[in-house]
């Protein structure tokens, strides 16, 4: 579609807050008019969309880094999208860019509506551009920015836990190539399988076998010196009881608690966490948009051993705009390997 053709936007409107799982009524996809641009404005046309698990913070009213997405607003989402028409000198005409795209096809980019100034990727693109999403975008610097505040170093036994989603993945092998063992938790043999034989973590442990617990504790026979957390809850409490003296629990996520239903399942709360106290262990949580001056430094590592061979990294993708709700139920049901992304469009 051209720019002249351009006039009608799909987006996905908040509508209601969300109780458990997403149902039928809680996002609208609706078509809107386009606006015409105005000086200091871009139109970006969507190409790819980020589905993160935060995405179902921001859909309630629960406490987070980032105010709750107002109901009739459009979806907060990070994607990659193409500047089609421009009047502002750092976004021009063709150029691709990553940042605050919303769960739509078209976005007026304008630094009053958005909380981050898009960015411009480079030309030629090293990676497709859902990469700028995954390995080489906000999770990739996720995953390399924690293992960093792990304090990770050869003879570490290290836990990640989702470790073949689009952080847990990464940080894995970052962790692999700092000289750590590394062990994963995951759902499902097939993903256990994946985890060791593709991404050569040592050990894998499947969270939805009867024998989790046992499978844990065979796998870690030296205990635990650094928890690469991103989702909480009973496993979490195990790996709790098993943290060696002076350990370091890297808390990137929670995503058991992230539906409001959680809260009356088994994988609501922490029943161990005074075995920080016991093992003299420190806990920290922290967000990658804290750490914005690190991300030329983590892309660039990353990208390298990208280039090299050293970096594998997993893509799932579902296509079409109307599918992101879909997308969102498959990645809490944990149906994803790596990175889940919806496509929506084509570079033009």
């Amino acid at each position: 579609m051209s720019i002249a053709t351009a006039t009608v936007n799909r987006a996905h409107r908040l509508r209601r807050r969300p109780v458990g799982g997403l149902s039928d009524g809680d996002l609208e996809l609706v078509e809107e008019a386009i606006p015409e641009l105005v000086d200091g404005q871009a139109l970006v046309r969507t190409l790819v969309l980020s589905i993160d698990p935060t995405c179902r913070l921001w859909m309630s009213d629960m406490r987070g880094y980032m105010p709750p997405v107002p109901l009739g607003d459009v979806m907060r989402g990070l994607g990659v999208g193409q500047v089609l028409a421009s009047r502002r000198a750092d976004l021009p005409e063709g150029a691709l860019v990553a940042g605050w795209t919303g769960w739509q096809e078209y976005v007026v980019a304008d630094d009053t509506q958005l909380e981050a100034p898009f960015t411009v990727l480079p030309d030629p693109l090293p990676a497709p551009p859902a990469a700028f999403l995954g390995a080489l975008g906000h999770t990739g610097v996720t995953a390399y920015i924690g293992i960093d505040l792990g304090r990770v170093q050869a003879g570490d036994t290290v836990v990640i836990s989702a470790a073949a989603g689009a952080v847990g993945s990464i940080a894995g092998q970052l962790a692999k190539g700092r000289g750590a063992r590394v062990v994963g938790i995951a759902g499902g043999p097939d993903k256990c399988r994946h985890v060791v034989e593709t991404l050569g973590f040592d050990a894998c442990v499947d969270h939805r076998a009867d024998d989790w617990r046992e499978q844990l504790d065979a796998a870690t026979p030296d205990g635990i010196d650094v928890d690469f957390e991103n989702v909480g809850g009973a496993v979490m409490d195990h790996i709790l009881m098993r943290i060696n003296l002076g350990a370091r629990v890297v808390l990137c996520g929670m995503i058991s608690q992230y539906d409001a239903a959680g809260a009356q399942s088994e994988w609501a709360g922490q029943v161990n966490i005074g075995q920080l106290i016991m093992r003299r262990a420190t806990i920290q949580g922290f967000l990658v948009l804290d750490f914005a001056d690190r991300f030329e430094e983590a892309i660039t590592h990353l990208a390298g051993l990208l280039a090299e061979g050293k970096l594998h990294y997993d893509e799932t993708a579902l296509d079409g705009l109307e599918n992101v709700p879909v997308a969102v139920t498959q990645m809490f049901g944990g149906a994803n390997t790596g990175k889940l992304v919806v496509q929506v469009a084509e570079p033009a």
